[in-house]
């Protein structure tokens, strides 16, 4: 991380190419940074000196200690990384939290030290096939990891929780709430997937050609990607793109390119829309007001993308389905709240998670 702090340095890769994100994971939103000037040679890396990293990310530095859960995926054997965070001062109760496709429980630091500041314990796993988690090559599925999830409270002691999920770990949350609503006190929805049935807009994609467009994928392109997420760009961002370009460097990027294309069938064939009147527990939806992410947009035909990802009436149509549901909006604010306003998410969820449940 220590290399790409230099403002000048990272403004000029953004501006240097019109490459857009491929298949990158998951989505695209057509934020601010849609026009640049076209450059007809690839821009130096910021990372051409960083040592690579394998397929578990055994070197990347996470913000607190991490611990295994040993458990399974589709019959394959599989680990489950996770943070176990003690609650500072007295225990009010304990959080999970369900990361986006795109990143790893590590993007939580910020979350974290302010629910456990608060008097939450939080536990914050990698999915599998997801940060230093495990990747077999199987079949993914919300409710597989659902149940991984639920047998690693179990072996934890952890009878009941608050969930926070964000991105496609919206998805995740929604499918794990429905499956164990005595487990869930509360449920936060931060600028979740699965508002809309992408299944509907999105054509089916092959393995083979989703995989081509993920190993096509640059530094560049993925920058790109990543900056439509987040309306205004900051240099502490280029983490996010530093661990994925490290990846890409080592030997195991084929494996964990491929992992990729598997999640996002996941979430192409998996819609949870429906599943929302369905919630019973209390619901907070933190919707940040710029966000305009569009699961599969490269595919979807243009007239089709008009009215996807308009995440501001989403959430007010996810608040009128769900039966006990409380809308905030954030404005000036993307697809991921809890990192670009950290303090302000900090401070609403807290403010849901302590008041008596109705």
């Amino acid at each position: 991380m220590g290399t790409i702090r230099v403002l000048a340095a990272v403004t000029t890769l953004f501006t240097a190419s019109v490459l857009t994100g491929l298949l990158a994971s998951c989505a695209n939103n057509p934020s601010s940074n849609a026009t640049a000037s076209v450059s007809t040679q690839a821009p130096a890396s910021l990372y051409a000196n960083a040592a690579p990293l394998d397929l578990r990310l055994s070197t990347w530095q996470y913000p607190y200690p991490t611990k295994e859960f040993k458990t399974s995926l589709q019959g394959a054997p599989a680990s489950m990384v996770y943070m176990d965070v003690p609650a500072k001062g007295k225990q009010k109760g304990a959080v999970l939290l369900f990361h986006g496709k795109n990143f790893s429980s590590d993007y939580w630091a910020p979350a974290i030290a302010g629910l456990t500041q608060a008097g939450y314990r939080v536990i914050a796993p990698d999915q599998i096939g997801f940060g230093k988690s495990s990747k077999p090559n199987v079949p993914y599925h919300f409710d597989d990891l659902a149940a991984n999830t639920k047998a690693l409270l179990k072996s934890l002691g952890i009878n009941q929780v608050s969930v926070i999920a964000n991105s496609m770990g919206g998805m995740v949350g929604i499918r794990f709430a429905r499956l164990y609503p005595q487990t869930v006190q509360k449920l936060v929805l931060e600028n979740p997937l699965g508002l809309e049935d992408y299944s509907k807009d999105i054509p089916p994609q092959q393995n083979d050609n989703l995989l081509k467009l993920e190993m096509a994928q640059t530094e560049t392109s993925y920058r790109r990607f990543l900056q439509s997420y987040f309306p205004n760009w900051q240099p502490a961002y280029e983490k996010f793109v530093e661990v994925y370009v490290r990846v890409q460097k080592g030997p195991d990027y084929p494996a964990y390119a491929m992992t990729s294309v598997l999640t996002y069938q996941m979430i192409a064939e998996k819609p949870v829309v429906n599943d929302l009147p369905e919630l019973k527990m209390p619901v907070l939806l933190v919707i940040g007001q710029k966000d305009r992410t569009v699961f599969g947009r490269r595919f979807a035909p243009p007239e089709a993308v008009k009215s996807l990802g308009n995440f501001p009436e989403l959430g007010k149509k996810a608040q009128a389905a769900i039966p006990n549901a409380k809308l905030v909006p954030i404005d000036n604010v993307g697809h991921v709240p809890h990192v670009e306003v950290p303090d302000l998410f900090v401070t609403t969820v807290v403010q849901f998670l302590n008041q008596a449940k109705n």
